[in-house]
């Protein structure tokens, strides 16, 4: 059986993110393992696309009455990855298979991609914190029952720490606050204005997509430094 350019590329894809998946985290050169809040450190949370869905847009995709079946916790606690997965669409008309649901189930559908995803759907998505969907990019959410067509709701999602309150008060941040990050992996290199959001049901962990991590050579697990404050 032959295949096209387009399937092969898919199927490299999906071997890469399997991989990826099962592959130890780097170690940083310059942040060793167990580091704390008081020396500045933070653990990455790399993160794939994926969905979030309303009640009534997982009932069109899935049918009426149907739940959410969980698969793993995630670091944040009450969330979870779940077993079902969905294709996204674009104008491209060059869909993206597997994309993970993630739960639990939200007041607005919404679909995180990275830049490489977007050249792919050819659709032109805002770097926005979660929830931030007013003007956002419209998207198309294939299921086994239905589709749903999102007029606005896909967004990248920018660069985030994720804070308990005791840890913005060792770091000296506040909710919405925006800091500068070090990045020691292979390539090694500086974020900035990072978000800091701050939440007792938070546990402290920085996220970045895909893009960002494959950029410069680390993954979950691996750690980045906080070096400074942003007014």
């Amino acid at each position: 059986m032959e295949y096209s350019t387009a399937q092969i590329a898919e199927m490299v894809k999906k071997v890469l993110s399997e991989m990826s998946d099962r592959a130890p985290a780097p170690t940083s050169p310059c942040a060793p393992a167990g580091g704390c809040p008081t020396n500045g450190e933070v653990p990455v949370g790399v993160s794939n696309r994926h969905i979030h869905l309303t009640k009534a847009d997982l009932e069109t995709l899935y049918g009426k009455g149907y739940e959410l079946t969980p698969l793993k916790d995630l670091s944040q606690p009450g969330q979870y990855a779940c077993k079902e997965t969905l294709t996204i669409v674009g104008p491209s008309l060059r869909p993206i298979e597997n994309v993970r649901v993630l739960g639990p189930l939200r007041s607005k559908s919404q679909v995180e991609i990275s830049m490489t995803d977007s050249y792919v759907l050819k659709v032109k998505p805002p770097v926005r914190e979660s929830g931030n969907l007013t003007g956002s990019a419209p998207i198309r959410i294939v299921g086994p029952k239905g589709i749903v067509e999102l007029k606005e709701g896909c967004i990248i999602a920018n660069r985030h720490i994720h804070m308990s309150p005791t840890d913005a008060q060792a770091f000296k941040v506040k909710d919405c606050d925006t800091v500068t990050v070090d990045v020691c992996g292979t390539r090694r290199t500086r974020w900035y204005d990072v978000q800091v959001r701050v939440h007792k049901d938070f546990r402290l962990e920085m996220h970045v997509d895909t893009d960002d991590a494959n950029a410069v050579g680390i993954g979950n697990g691996s750690k980045v430094k906080v070096v400074k404050e942003k007014c």
